[in-house]
């Protein structure tokens, strides 16, 4: 072999080597591309708070499909609903879900918190129970109603009472309603405001109560003793998950809320709650 052949045999292997390694670091950029991107590591570990009861099962099936994404989730259960937003704000848990809107927002302006909702998970509608009368019309005159006495859930409570004629309220009157907003009541019904946790246990001494559908179930109350129920169309009390202001466009975030808004975690939802709550997503 002469020299220069030897030259152009020899610049031929590393324009070839350079070649392949363009090509290859090519290809790595591509696949890098295609992948499901992700900013958090594998086996991502988060916090969030429920409320204790039947979403403890609904959320063992969400724990089990983020999982298979690489984000392990760990419920703390509470037992009333004040703490999870605190715990939520001061950075002891990553998320919660047991709130509406109306709530939070309240929560917000009397608090001062930073939490913002990040995706749906169901709806609850509110009921009036009885374990007296099976109609609206059958209250008595001074009936004593129980309803919910946190600023959100008590103005729910009264526009179903005002939905049935039971009593009416101011006309501008905004989803923070409360008793001194009754304008009109016709049979002079006693309205005893107890916490949201209580006042579906003290069904037995009220002539009649409105209650959140979650603590309804947690008392033993069944649709029997459900007289009334609030409207389900365009309801503005879908609870959601909720993260602090700032983190909402994390990828797990993203994770989180797709692995709650499923048809597997909505066939345990469906189970558990036995149609008192309605998916939401």
């Amino acid at each position: 072999m002469t020299k220069t052949t030897e030259n152009h045999s020899k610049n031929w292997r590393i324009t070839r080597r350079a070649a392949l390694f363009a090509l290859l670091a090519s290809a790595i950029t591509l696949a890098s591309f295609a992948a499901p991107q992700s900013s958090f590591a594998a086996d991502k570990s988060i916090k969030v708070g429920i409320i204790s009861g039947e979403d403890e099962d609904v959320w063992k099936i969400v724990t089990a499909e983020a999982a298979k994404n690489g984000l392990k989730i760990q419920t703390v259960v509470f037992n009333d609903y004040t703490q999870p937003n605190e715990a939520l704000e001061r950075g002891d848990l990553d998320a919660n879900a047991f709130q509406h809107k109306p709530y939070l927002d309240n929560q917000i302006k009397t608090q001062g918190y930073h939490i913002v909702p990040v995706g749906y998970t169901g709806v609850w509608p509110i009921g009036l129970y009885s374990k007296k009368f099976t109609k609206i019309a059958e209250l008595p005159a001074g009936a004593v109603i129980g309803v919910p006495n946190d600023p959100s859930n008590e103005g729910r409570a009264l526009r179903v009472l005002q939905d049935q004629g039971v009593i009416k309220l101011k006309p501008d009157t905004g989803i923070l309603a409360t008793t001194a907003d009754i304008v009109e009541n016709p049979k002079k019904v006693k309205i005893k405001e107890l916490d949201a946790g209580i006042v579906g246990r003290s069904v037995e001494d009220l002539d009649a109560a409105v209650v959140n559908t979650d603590w309804a179930l947690k008392s033993g109350l069944t649709p029997a003793n459900r007289i009334a129920q609030e409207k389900i169309d365009d309801n503005p009390y879908r609870n959601f998950i909720a993260v602090k202001a700032g983190q909402e466009k994390e990828a797990w975030v993203k994770t989180l809320v797709s692995a709650y808004q499923n048809d597997k975690v909505k066939a345990e939802f469906d189970r558990v709650y036995k149609g008192t709550g309605i998916s939401a997503y």
